[in-house]
């Protein structure tokens, strides 16, 4: 067993853990955030998805022993002091979910997307590769969520809203 520290939705975690063990059995299993799911456990579905150090990343197919002395959210860590995060509460305005399994998944990825599209990181579908800054219009965000699979069909509500919170800090509508 190797002994990790690593932040975990802001506070120090020190664990014994196996050098086998995966970020997502880590986080589930050890420290009982079950908020982050196991959907397919082969990096295909996104419901495993958190940030590390703000960087969206697959927890399935990340051995937690790679992660030592890093920052990961989970989805218990978006709420901030004043409630929920403002993306969490407008899944819940646009019905953003409905089984709600894949949910975490897309809360964590959309906001590591939103902070991908502001440093200018281009999408396949981004038009101008020269423009200061990119639009989160409805395609970008498909395109960019297409990690993350909802099979319940949930997805207009989903994408309404991240173009909502979104489209809102970028200053235009959606």
């Amino acid at each position: 067993m190797d002994h990790i520290a690593m932040r975990v939705n802001g506070a120090e975690v020190r664990v014994a853990v196996d050098p086998r063990t995966s970020l997502l059995d880590l986080l589930r299993e050890t420290l009982h955030l079950t908020g982050t799911k196991k959907g397919c456990d082969q990096g295909a579905c996104g419901a495993c998805t958190v940030l590390a150090d703000g960087e969206r990343i697959l927890s399935c197919l990340a051995l937690a022993v790679q992660y030592a002395g890093r920052e990961i959210t989970t989805v218990e860590g978006l709420a901030g002091p004043d409630g929920p995060h403002p993306l969490q509460r407008a899944f819940i305005e646009h019905d953003g979910f409905q089984c709600g399994y894949c949910t975490p998944g897309h809360l964590c990825s959309a906001v590591a997307m939103a902070a991908e599209a502001a440093r200018g990181v281009p999408s396949y579908v981004t038009t101008d590769l020269t423009a200061d800054r990119i639009v989160l219009d409805r395609d970008e965000i498909r395109e960019r969520m297409s990690g993350n699979l909802c099979r319940c069909g949930a997805h207009n509500g989903i994408v309404a809203a991240i173009a909502e919170t979104y489209a809102a800090a970028q200053g235009e509508g959606a």
